[in-house]
């Protein structure tokens, strides 16, 4: 009933993961676990601020993620959703010591999501609307230990909130109420009753560590961890509507319980290892190569429970079996003069969802995001990023998702012969444009 109070569909990767962090890395497929960012490794690789030469960097910017998302029924009914544009942010800082000794601050949104499938379209009980907003606070050091070794760690502190309607009940489950009852069916595709639920999670803490090496003058080796958080929401709010009037008098015994009742839940924010390399190739030619591993295999479930006591029948155990997932990224930048940049790069995304509990929530598969980008400096100390990723699934075929009718499991709890199963199917086809600008000063 409840299942959409977690979203798993992003613009850039599976899950609610969001890889648009930075225009500049952007512009290379997001890469930059081995590479030397100033102030931006503070998400990227934490060692990497370590051999930062300038002392002090600033890089902030915003990526506009444009999602769109086709839904086609087993009977060639197609679906669309309706997405506003998302907005993802990043504000990064790093301050000189000593030569040896960095430390920096940086704000972001490292998940996140918003999706509107509208109110009555056919999978309205699995999901309708939703957004999620996560940040990120992280202060990090770093220290290079040697010219050619560093390590750096940072302190992260994450928050957020959901918002997000979805149907309770399918207008074919109460059609079938009504004539049970001796009436004439009337609400068919329209949905007649939907929940909105809105929660804010507790302050979550967690760490990022990573460590950077200079093989040679021109080969670079990089490896970071973020640890696995868990945003708990302990009292949201759950707030019904009605299609009508009629839907109303007919439904508010049955469901109008939970209306302003408070709910509890949590989800994860999962660990993450990226490993990479990156090589000069001259001067002027940098390429460089991402492996990220993503634990999506600690999302499990999700359980969804009122503070209520009496409330205990509209609590929810979801089945989401998540695995984990690997992303590849390559990229490659070239200083086509001393005041400008081009970049180009690939990102390949594996999905952690498994096609048995393939929710609306998570409309994504594999997917492949070439991307290009520049910096362009008008100044020595000042670079203006702009990049732009392009999205799109690889794969094609049905998914499905099972799951329990609220009003047909009452019936059926009363002795009526009804299957109050139902699994819903279709064929997720989601691109994104994700265009993104950003700028940074050092001195």
């Amino acid at each position: 009933m409840l299942g959409a109070l977690v979203v798993a569909a992003s613009a850039h990767a599976e899950g609610y993961q969001v890889n648009t962090l930075s225009a500049r890395q952007l512009g290379m497929g997001h890469v930059g676990v081995a590479m030397k960012l100033g102030a931006e490794s503070g998400y990227f690789n934490p060692a990497g601020m370590a051999f930062m030469e300038k002392t002090v960097d600033v890089s902030a910017g915003v990526t506009a993620t444009m999602p769109t998302c086709t839904a086609t029924l087993p009977d060639g009914s197609k679906w669309e959703t309706d997405n506003k544009v998302s907005t993802p942010f990043y504000v990064y800082t790093g301050f000189r010591v000593y030569d040896n000794l960095k430390v920096g601050v940086s704000i972001n949104n490292p998940y996140g999501s918003s999706i509107n499938w509208t109110r009555n379209w056919a999978g309205a009980e699995l999901s309708q609307r939703v957004s999620l907003k996560t940040f990120s606070l992280q202060p990090t050091v770093a220290w290079r230990i040697t010219d050619r070794i560093a390590v750096g760690a940072g302190l992260m502190i994450a928050w957020g909130s959901v918002d997000l309607d979805k149907g309770l009940v399918s207008g074919s489950s109460v059609d079938m109420l009504l004539q049970a009852s001796g009436a004439q069916p009337m609400f068919g595709t329209i949905t007649p009753a939907s929940v909105n639920l809105k929660g804010t999670a507790e302050v979550a803490v967690g760490y990022n560590v990573g460590v950077m090496v200079d093989v040679t003058k021109n080969l670079t080796l990089g490896a970071s961890f973020r640890s696995k958080m868990t945003a708990k929401v302990k009292a949201g709010e759950a707030s019904v509507s009605y299609a009508n009037e009629v839907a109303e008098n007919l439904l508010e015994s049955k469901i109008g319980l939970i209306n302003a009742a408070n709910f509890k839940a949590e989800m994860p924010m999962p660990y993450t290892l990226t490993i990479g390399a990156s090589y000069k190739v001259n001067p002027r030619l940098q390429l460089a190569f991402d492996a990220q591993l993503t634990g999506w295999k600690a999302y499990k479930e999700l359980n969804i429970a009122f503070l209520d006591d009496k409330l205990a029948g509209f609590n929810q155990n979801l089945e989401k079996n998540y695995h984990n997932a690997w992303a590849f990224r390559l990229g490659a930048q070239y200083g086509l003069t001393n005041r400008l940049d081009l970049r180009a790069g690939v990102a390949y995304d594996r999905t952690p969802v498994d096609d048995n509990y393939y929710n609306p929530e998570t409309p994504g598969k594999d997917k492949v995001s070439p991307s290009l980008g520049l910096s362009f400096r008008p100044i020595k100390s000042l670079s203006i990023d702009v990049a732009c990723a392009y999205i799109a699934n690889v794969g094609s075929g049905d998914k499905s998702y099972t799951y329990d009718d609220l009003i047909l499991k009452q019936m059926a709890a009363q002795g009526m012969p009804v299957n109050y199963k139902k699994t819903f199917t279709a064929s997720y086809s989601p691109i994104a444009w994700c265009p993104s600008i950003g700028i940074g000063y050092s001195f």
